[in-house]
């Protein structure tokens, strides 16, 4: 079993962090702003209700299969670092690096997504409220001062609670995730027994095109990787956690599951009470782009709809707490992962200074730094790094499994070896529907995903090669 050590040989992470806590970093992290606003913009769009319901079902169930490996190898290393940790000490330093550096790209990213997606939820249900001081058009984005300023605001507050002690950011993450859960059952209740909803609005069950059923289901399905990422943070605190690593699989299974309920839950709401004008949700989820305010995001204008300001309150907290909880389990989660490649000598030793509260706050500010960057790009440029994600996390995915896959058939346990070679499978499969342009199907990067991933790659290169030189391994 690999044991903890510290760059700071004074200091160690403090084990802290309790079963509820875990589970809630976990839930918030798989939970962010897409599940509010991409049934309206991508989802339905891509497979309709019933094709995005059978793909997150799908999507559920191979990360369910995946959580396997995680649940074997945590026991074997129950220490920071997760997935690079895993492929380390299993296949060497380069593959260590290699896994790490994309599932960086994956865990850093999210934060920044979350921030700027706050300034969505205030233009829906506060209009003009941060929508001042105009500043440039970038990508065909409009960037203003207000909306830069509040995902500053959110992105310095969740670093100094990232900051803080272990537990404290533990339980204000879990009463975020509680408000989040809550009210989207609440409202899911609500939308149901509302005499404006009708079954006929989920009509036709799938997408009008000629793509064909199963493309409709994999074009939604592929983004896994990135819709449930969050499951995999629990691995990086294990050497914070102050319960046993044998009710890790139960708290990365019961995120995925309900994660799953709530993506699910919030695509039949968008269009669970459809304007008489249209003759189904097709021609409404259609006209999106000519929606303002609360009509411009569909579970919101649902929620109105159907409960009134009780039922858009409800929305718009549940939104609110679902976009920081992601950039708090992420805050956490990267931190992490590089105090672990700090400690193992692949990044400066800057990166796993410990500071008052036993937390690596260089790493936090490493990642506020970077993140302060993106609100100056607008959400168009960030799109372009969500696929990005979704490989980085089918990285990390696929170097776990098979990790598990070599160990367990070493220990003649047939049930971690089938399960780890089936979530290799999976991986590989959401690597390729991500890299290889399938006619129909619509599922790989954007032109501007692979400059961005070509460059990243080769940045990654040369860091390697100059830490190799300078580390001598």
């Amino acid at each position: 079993m690999l044991e903890a050590s510290s760059s700071d040989n004074s200091k160690h992470l403090n084990k802290k962090l309790s079963l509820v806590n875990a589970w809630a970093l976990a839930f918030g992290g798989v939970i962010g702003w897409g599940a509010f606003v991409m049934p309206g913009t991508t989802f339905l769009k891509k497979a309709g209700p019933f094709g995005t319901l059978v793909a997150m079902e799908i999507g559920a169930f191979v990360m369910l299969v995946i959580s396997y490996a995680y649940g074997y190898m945590i026991k074997k290393f129950p220490v920071s670092g997760g997935e690079f940790i895993y492929a380390e000490h299993t296949f060497g330093k380069r593959h260590g690096f290699i896994c790490a550096w994309f599932l960086g790209l994956c865990y850093i990213n999210i934060i920044p997504m979350n921030a700027t997606a706050l300034s969505l939820v205030f233009r829906a249900v506060a209009g003009d409220l941060f929508k001042f001081g105009f500043m440039y058009t970038i990508f065909g984005y409009d960037v203003y001062l207000g909306e830069t300023l509040l995902a500053l605001g959110a992105l310095i507050i969740f670093a100094l609670i990232a900051s803080c002690d272990i537990k404290f950011a533990g339980t204000i993450q879990t009463v975020m995730a509680m408000i989040l859960l809550v009210g989207v059952i609440w409202v899911s209740a609500g939308s149901l027994i509302s005499p404006a909803t009708r079954t006929l609005d989920f009509q036709p069950i799938f997408f009008p095109d000629d793509r064909g059923i199963l493309f409709q289901i994999i074009s939604v399905a592929v983004v896994a990787p990135w819709a449930y990422v969050g499951f995999d943070t629990v691995p990086q605190l294990a050497e914070e956690s102050n319960f046993s690593h044998n009710n890790v699989k139960i708290i990365m299974d019961t995120s995925i599951i309900i994660g799953g309920f709530v993506y699910i839950a919030l695509n039949f709401i968008a269009i669970s009470a459809i304007p008489n004008v249209y003759q189904n949700w097709v021609g409404y989820v259609g006209d999106i782009e000519n929606f303002e305010g609360v009509h411009s995001i569909l579970t919101f204008s649902t929620a109105y709809k159907t409960m009134g300001e009780r039922g858009l309150l409800l929305i718009s907290l549940s939104a609110l707490c679902a976009m920081t909880t992601g950039i708090l389990c992420f805050y956490v989660a990267t931190s992490r992962l590089l105090y672990s490649m700090a400690r193992e000598k692949l990044l400066p030793s800057w990166f796993g200074v410990l500071n008052k509260n036993n937390v690596p706050a260089n790493a936090v500010l490493f990642c506020l730094l970077l993140s302060s960057l993106a609100p100056f790009v607008g959400r168009n440029a960030l799109g372009w790094t969500v696929d990005m994600s979704s490989l980085g996390g089918a990285v990390g995915f696929g170097y776990t499994s098979l990790a598990a896959y070599k160990y367990s058939r070493q220990e003649d346990r047939t049930d971690i070896t089938i399960f780890g070679f089936l979530g290799f499978i999976f991986s590989i499969m959401f690597a390729i529907l991500l890299l290889v342009p399938i006619k129909g199907l619509n599922s790989s990067l954007a032109t501007q995903s692979y400059v961005l991933l070509v460059f990243w790659v080769i940045l990654g290169a040369v860091f390697f090669l100059l830490e190799k030189r300078k580390s001598k391994f």
